[in-house]
């Protein structure tokens, strides 16, 4: 238990990318809140990723999986929790396509797993909550994934029409119907983002920037998928978790708000910029792994390799977030390039250490 009386927040999957980079913002934002964290530290969970919080007073870890319900239910009891913001996925697209069993496992067992043992805990029945947990929410991280792929113009909003394409995205799909369902069949007060792609510190090193970033200062081929004209909406991952802040506060229950950060960028455009930062802030003359193994090398951007094309790849995403902006304030702090710089700054603190 805490040594306070303060609610405490169950936060699932916290060492992963985003989740990591939310808990030491949130806790240093609201004294008033534990924040337990769920996690199974599978491949993209890493406990280095929170060190600055391991000892903090109001933060606890516990390891274990979202589908144990047993274990779920004891953390609710023992905690007395008083509000979910559910991170924990399998995430990595290609992953998915190779093995999808596990990703309907996590995602979609365990989000049922949690939204109906919070909803057992806090009500009394259908659309009557218990007297002492009138405020407790669940709030459920998304992907813009879900929408499918866009052509050349238009965006998602909060209407557009479901239509998953990878094994990946109909989890969270379905994850996401569930939580709705248990809002209207139950009057659960649920919470749903969907963001659009996120960047920054402490992603893992299988996701497209770090790849670039890595590769690149190890002298190795810079893989691009395709033509490299696929499309994303990134988002700086501080960014995000200030959405997901008001969203989790001040959101509508029942709500759905797209989080994304205007920032359109094709994959051609990602790795030459990313390049060029480098080749300013981290010459290869500098780089004294690459001066005896690419001794002919004058740009990183040399090293770009295009490959295969991944399987069902959607070829554009792009994320309206006027309602989180008009309705609750949101604004992304950071465009694509100043937030790249910032980025690129970390790793490289990462990898040369």
């Amino acid at each position: 238990m805490f040594e306070n009386d303060n609610e405490t927040i169950l936060v699932t999957g916290c060492a992963g990318f985003i989740g990591s980079n939310f808990v030491p913002y949130f806790l240093e934002k609201y004294p008033q809140y534990n924040l337990i964290n769920l996690d199974l530290l599978t491949y993209a969970g890493n406990l280095e990723n929170l060190k600055e919080v391991e000892n903090h007073p109001r933060y606890k870890f516990i390891k274990g999986d979202i589908c144990n319900r047993e274990l779920v239910e004891y953390l609710f009891n023992e905690y007395d929790i008083r509000g979910i913001i559910h991170f924990a996925a399998e995430s990595h697209v290609d992953n998915s396509i190779k093995n999808p069993g596990v990703f309907v496992e996590t995602n979609v067992n365990g989000t049922y797993t949690l939204v109906d043992v919070a909803k057992n805990y806090w009500m009394e029945k259908p659309f009557q909550y218990k007297e002492k947990y009138n405020n407790c929410r669940f709030h459920h991280i998304s992907t813009d994934e879900v929408y499918g792929t866009l052509g050349e113009t238009g965006l998602f909003t909060e209407e557009t029409p479901y239509a998953p394409n990878s094994p990946y995205s109909a989890s969270k799909a379905s994850s996401d119907m569930i939580v709705r369902s248990y809002h209207h069949t139950f009057g659960l007060d649920t919470v749903i983002t969907n963001c659009s792609n996120n960047y920054g510190p402490k992603q893992h090193d299988e996701k497209l920037i770090p790849t670039i970033i890595r590769n690149a200062l190890q002298g190795n081929c810079i893989p691009i998928y395709g033509d490299g004209k696929n499309i994303r909406d990134w988002l700086y991952v501080r960014d995000h978790c200030t959405g997901i802040d008001l969203a989790f506060h001040e959101g509508k229950a029942g709500e759905t708000y797209n989080i994304g950060g205007r920032n359109e960028r094709d994959n051609l455009y990602i790795v030459n910029k990313i390049c060029e930062i480098l080749d300013e802030v981290y010459p290869i003359k500098n780089n004294s792994k690459l001066k005896t193994k690419n001794s002919k090398l004058q740009s990183y951007k040399e090293l770009v390799t295009f490959v295969e094309d991944r399987a069902g790849h959607d070829r554009r995403y792009a994320i309206d977030a006027t309602k989180l902006e008009n309705e609750l304030g949101w604004k992304a702090e950071e465009n694509f390039e100043s937030g790249i710089l910032k980025t690129i700054e970390w790793y490289l603190e990462k990898y040369q250490s």
